[in-house]
C-alpha cells in the first residue's frame, strides 16, 4: 500500500550493486497456503562499489522471515532487521565471500495481485518481472545481478505431480507421505526476475526439434487436461520461431529442454522466463471453433516473442529497468518481422502501425509520457507501456532501415558477441551498431531519451520550366511534462514520386551523377528544417511520403482529395496506399463532424470515398486481408485523435454516417462479395483461407449497417451455421450492434454452446462491452453480476471493464459522466484485489485535457477521488497523480 510519500527512483541515481552472487540454491516446500522457501546465497562483495562496513540489504515484501544464517551460523535478532521492504544485515562478514541462507513463509492463496508465488486454478506459478522474486524470498531483485540458479521443488503428488522450473531437470525421487520432489538446474546466469516455478495437475503436449548444429531439443507445453487439444498452433508456432532466429539472427536454442505453461490467471500475455515461459491461456490454446484468425496470429506472434527473449533479454539483459526498451523493443521487432514473414506482411504492417498511432500517439500526447528510456518512475509496472514495447520497436527499425539488412545484422551479430551474459544498456545496443558498421548515430540516440511525438511537415513545390520537385521538410516535438524544449531527430524519410501515369519515377536528388534507379529514396532528416531537390521529373508528381512508416512521426502532407484517391488506387508503397485511404476517410468524417458540432444535420458524405472503395471492389486482388484493411474505416479513436477538442457523440454519429452511406451505396457490391467468399473452411489458415474470411466479414459489417430485415437474416445464418470462431463471433458482432430481433436470443445461445470455454466467454463479454448502442452502460453493470463474471480473473476484467472503458468511446465518455464513476468504482475495488490490473484501468482517464469543459471536470474528479482513495497502491497513484499534474 502506498506510502505518503512515494518514493521517485531516478535514473541518474544509478549505481553497480554492493554485492554480486556467485550461485543460488533454492528449494520450496510447496503449499496453497504455507508455502516454506530456503534460498542459499553465494555472496560476493563488488569490489568496484562496496564500501568497507557496507551493510547487505535484501529486497523483500509480504514475506514471513523464519530464519537468517551466515557461513551456517544463525543470526540473532538484533543482528539483522526487517522492514516491510527489505532484510538488512549491517554486519556482513568483512570476507569477499560468504554464504547467506534464508528461510522464509509466504501465502500462495492469498496472493491476488498475482506477482511472485500465486495460485491459480489449484496450480502454484509465478510471475516474477519485473519485482516479484521479492515477494518470494529476500534477495538483491534487480537485474544487473546474475546467477546461475539450481531449483529443489517439493510438493505432495496428488496435488502437485508436476514440477517445473528454469533450466534442465537433473534429478527426480520419492518422499514419504505422498510427497516428492524434482531438482532443476540453469547454467546459464540470470536475473531473478526470470525465476519461475509451476506445481499442478497437467497435461504435457511433447514434440522434438533439431537445430541447425543438429543439437535434439525436447518441446513441452503444459495445459490443464480439457485444454490438450488446443496446444497445435503453439507448438508448430514455436518451432517455427525456432527455425527462423536460426535463420534470420544466427541464433539456437541453449538448453535441452523448452517449456511453455498455460494460466488462466495472469496479469500479461506471457513471461519469457529461462526455459520456462509461463503464458496467459489467451496466448496459447487455439482450435479452429474456440479461436478466431485473430487470435491464431496473435499465439504465433506471442510465442514467437517470448522465445526470441532467449537471447534479447534472457542470455543479454537489462543493467536496470529504465533500459526496458533494450530487451522489449528489440523482441516486439523480432516477433513483428517474425509474424510478417509468415502472414501478409502488408497487413501486419498497417495493424503494427494502426495499435502505434491510436494508442502509443495518445499516451506520447497525454500527462504520462515518456521517453523510449524514461529518466524515472515511482512503480515500474507502470512502464510496461507502449511506448517502451511499440515505440521501441519504431525505434530498432529506423536503425534496420537506416543501415539496411544487411548491416543491421552486423550490428546485432556484434551485440550477440561483446554482450552474451552481461546485463547492459540501450546505448550498448546502439554503439554495437555503430561499431559494427562504422558509423556515427549520437543524434539517433535522442529517440531514446526524448518523450513525444515527432510531427514531419513536408511541401513540394514543382518546377516545370526544371522538371525538377523541391522538397522542404521541417520537423517539430511539442513539449512533454519534464521536457519542454526538444533536440532534432535523425528521422529517416522514405519518400516516393508517383507520375500521372501511376507509376513511380526513379529518383534523382540534384548533384547526384549516378543515373536514377530507385524509385523509394531514404532521406536523413536531421535538421528543424532541409530541402531535398529531385530533377529529371517530366511531369509534377504526387508525393508519397513516408513509405512503409518509415518513422514514428505524425505526417502533415497537404493532398486534395483527389491526389489521395490517386494514391489509393496507384501507390506501389502497400502501406502508404492504405494510408492514403484512411486520410481521406478521416478528412471525411471530419468535415462531417464540425457540421454536427455547429448544429448542422449533413445527410451525404463527399463522394470521393465511395468512388474510390468501388474502384478497389472492381479491382483484382491478390492479398484479400489488405483488400479488407482498405475497405475498413478509421477507428473513432484514430478520428478523435486528429482533434484538438474531442466531441466522442459527433465523432461516433459522423463515421456511422459514412459507414451507413458506403453500405447502402455499394450494397450490390459488398453482397456479391460476400457471397463469393462465403464458405466453410474452417481448420485451414493459409494466407487465402483467412483473407477470404477477413473480407467476407468486412462485408458482413458493412450489410449489419443496414438494419433491415435482409441484413438480418444474413447475419443470423451465418451465427447458426459458422463452424469457426472467425466466422460466429463476427456474425455475433452484426447482431449485437442492431436491432436484430434475434439479439437476446442469440447471446443466450452463445453462452450456452461455450460457457465451458473460458477465452471464448471473454469474447462474449468483450462484444456486449463494446456494443455502440444505448444503453450499453446498464448491460455492462449487469454483466457485473454474472455468475461468470469474476473480479479477481485479470481477462474477465478487461474483457469487460476493459473493453467498455477503452473499446467504447461513445458510451464510456456519455456527458452526464456515468460512464467514469463506473470506471472510478472499479478502479478503486480492483486496487485491493490486483494493483497492477487497477493501475492500467486507469488510462482512459489520463486524456481528460483533449475533451470539453463539462467532461474534463467530470474525469478529474474521478482521477481526484482515486488518488486520494486511503490506502491506495503506489502502482494506481502514480498514473492518477501524474495525469491530475
Amino acid at each position: 500500500m502506498r506510502d505518503a510519500t512515494p518514493q521517485t527512483i531516478y535514473l541518474k541515481d544509478y549505481t553497480p550493486p554492493e554485492y554480486r552472487l556467485g550461485q543460488v540454491e533454492l528449494t520450496f516446500n510447496l503449499d496453497e497456503e504455507d508455502t516454506r522457501v530456503i534460498s542459499r546465497l553465494r555472496v560476493q562483495k563488488n569490489p568496484e562499489t562496496a564500501a568497507p562496513n557496507a551493510p547487505l540489504v535484501l529486497d523483500g515484501e509480504d514475506l514471513e522471515l523464519i530464519s537468517v544464517r551466515i557461513n551456517g551460523q544463525a543470526l540473532p535478532p538484533d543482528q539483522y532487521e526487517v522492514t516491510p521492504e527489505s532484510l538488512i544485515i549491517p554486519g556482513a562478514p568483512k570476507v569477499e565471500v560468504f554464504n547467506l541462507e534464508v528461510e522464509t513463509r509466504i501465502n500462495p492463496r492469498a496472493n491476488t495481485a498475482l506477482e511472485g508465488l500465486y495460485l491459480s486454478s489449484g496450480m502454484l506459478c509465478t510471475q516474477c518481472e519485473a519485482q516479484g522474486f521479492r515477494k518470494i524470498t529476500y534477495f538483491p531483485d534487480r537485474p544487473d545481478v546474475m546467477a546461475p540458479f539450481s531449483t529443489l521443488l517439493i510438493g505432495d503428488k496428488t496435488r502437485y505431480p508436476v514440477l517445473l522450473s528454469n533450466g534442465n531437470k537433473v534429478a527426480s525421487g520419492e518422499l514419504k507421505n505422498n510427497r516428492h520432489w524434482v531438482k532443476w538446474e540453469d547454467p546459464f546466469p540470470k536475473p531473478c526476475y526470470l525465476f519461475a516455478l509451476v506445481g499442478g495437475r497437467l497435461e504435457c503436449l511433447e514434440e522434438k526439434y533439431t537445430t541447425g548444429s543438429g543439437r535434439e531439443v525436447t518441446l513441452q507445453i503444459y495445459v490443464e487436461a480439457h485444454d490438450l487439444d488446443k496446444c497445435g498452433h503453439a507448438m508448430r508456432s514455436l518451432q517455427q520461431a525456432m527455425r527462423w532466429d536460426e535463420q534470420a539472427y544466427g541464433r539456437e536454442y541453449d538448453l535441452d529442454l523448452y517449456m511453455i505453461v498455460a494460466v488462466g490467471h495472469f496479469n500479461m500475455g506471457a513471461m519469457e522466463n529461462k526455459g520456462l515461459n509461463i503464458f496467459n491461456t489467451k496466448f496459447v490454446l487455439a482450435r479452429p471453433d474456440t479461436a478466431s484468425d485473430a487470435d491464431y496470429e496473435h499465439i504465433q506472434g506471442v510465442i514467437g516473442h517470448e522465445y526470441f527473449h532467449n537471447w534479447t533479454g534472457n542470455r543479454i539483459t537489462c543493467r536496470d529497468w529504465f533500459q526496458l526498451s533494450l530487451k522489449e523493443g528489440l523482441t516486439v521487432f523480432r516477433d513483428q518481422e517474425f509474424t510478417a514473414d509468415h502472414v501478409s506482411r502488408a497487413v501486419k504492417r498497417i495493424e503494427d502501425v494502426n495499435l502505434l498511432r491510436t494508442r502509443q500517439f495518445a499516451e506520447d500526447a497525454g500527462p504520462l509520457a515518456h521517453a523510449v528510456r524514461p529518466d524515472s518512475y515511482i512503480e515500474i509496472n507502470n512502464f510496461y507501456t507502449l511506448t517502451v514495447y511499440e515505440k521501441g520497436a519504431e525505434v530498432v527499425r529506423m536503425l534496420h532501415t537506416l543501415l539496411g539488412a544487411e548491416r543491421f545484422r552486423k550490428g546485432t551479430d556484434l551485440y550477440f558477441e561483446r554482450h552474451d551474459g552481461q546485463a547492459v544498456t540501450c546505448d550498448d545496443f546502439v554503439r554495437a551498431m555503430e561499431d559494427a558498421n562504422g558509423v556515427e548515430l549520437q543524434q539517433f540516440r535522442r529517440w531514446y531519451a526524448q518523450a513525444g511525438t515527432p510531427e514531419l511537415f513536408v511541401v513540394g513545390d514543382y518546377d516545370a520550366a526544371e522538371r525538377a520537385l523541391t522538397l522542404t521538410v521541417k520537423q517539430h516535438c511539442p513539449p512533454t511534462p519534464g521536457q519542454s524544449v526538444k533536440e532534432p531527430l535523425h528521422i529517416p524519410l522514405a519518400l516516393g514520386l508517383v507520375g500521372p501515369d501511376g507509376n513511380d519515377y526513379p529518383l534523382r536528388l540534384e548533384g547526384e551523377d549516378e543515373p536514377a534507379t530507385k524509385s523509394t529514396r531514404v532521406l536523413d532528416v536531421t535538421a528543424t528544417q532541409q530541402r531535398f531537390r529531385f530533377v529529371g521529373l517530366p511531369e509534377k508528381p504526387v508525393i508519397s511520403a513516408l513509405r512503409g512508416f518509415s518513422a514514428p512521426v505524425r505526417l502533415h502532407l497537404h493532398h486534395s482529395y483527389e491526389e489521395l484517391a490517386f494514391l489509393l488506387a496507384h501507390d506501389s508503397d502497400p502501406f502508404n496506399r492504405w494510408d492514403a485511404g484512411q486520410t481521406l476517410a478521416s478528412r471525411i468524417v471530419l468535415n462531417l463532424v464540425e457540421q454536427l458540432i455547429e448544429g448542422e444535420q449533413p445527410h451525404k458524405a463527399d463522394p470521393h470515398l465511395l468512388q474510390a472503395y468501388r474502384k478497389a471492389l472492381t479491382q483484382d486482388w491478390d492479398d484479400l486481408s489488405y483488400l479488407a484493411l482498405l475497405l475498413t474505416l478509421p477507428s473513432e479513436d484514430y478520428i478523435s485523435a486528429l482533434m484538438k477538442v474531442i466531441d466522442p457523440d459527433a465523432v461516433h454519429n459522423a463515421r456511422q454516417l459514412v459507414k451507413r452511406e458506403l453500405a447502402q451505396a455499394l450494397r450490390a457490391e459488398l453482397t456479391a462479395l460476400y457471397h463469393a467468399h462465403h464458405r466453410d473452411e474452417s481448420g485451414r489458415f493459409d494466407a487465402d483461407a483467412v483473407g477470404r474470411r477477413k473480407l467476407k466479414n468486412v462485408c458482413l459489417a458493412y450489410l449489419a449497417e443496414l438494419d433491415t430485415p435482409e441484413s438480418h437474416a444474413l447475419c443470423l445464418k451465418q451465427f447458426r451455421e459458422a463452424r469457426n470462431m472467425t466466422d460466429q463471433i463476427a456474425a455475433l458482432g452484426g447482431i449485437v450492434n442492431s436491432t436484430h430481433p434475434e439479439r437476446a436470443a442469440s447471446l443466450d445461445a452463445f453462452y450456452e454452446q461455450w460457457q465451458g470455454e473460458a477465452l471464448v466467454i471473454d469474447k462474449w463479454f468483450a462484444l456486449q462491452a463494446t456494443c455502440h448502442l444505448t444503453g450499453t452502460l446498464t448491460s455492462v453493470q449487469a454483466l457485473l453480476n454474472h455468475p461468470a463474471f469474476d473480479l479477481k480473473t485479470p481477462n474477465r476484467v478487461r474483457s469487460l471493464v476493459g473493453a467498455f472503458c477503452q473499446s467504447n468511446p461513445v458510451n464510456f465518455h456519455a456527458a452526464d459522466g456515468a460512464g467514469y464513476r463506473f470506471l472510478g468504482d472499479h478502479v478503486i475495488e480492483l486496487n485491493a484485489i490486483n494493483p497492477q490490473i487497477a493501475s492500467r484501468m486507469v488510462s482512459p482517464l489520463t486524456q481528460w485535457r483533449r475533451y470539453d469543459d463539462g467532461r474534463q471536470k467530470l474525469i478529474r474528479e474521478q482521477l481526484r477521488r482515486i488518488a486520494d482513495t486511503a490506502g491506495i497502491s503506489k502502482d494506481v497513484y502514480e498514473v492518477a497523480s501524474k495525469s491530475l499534474a
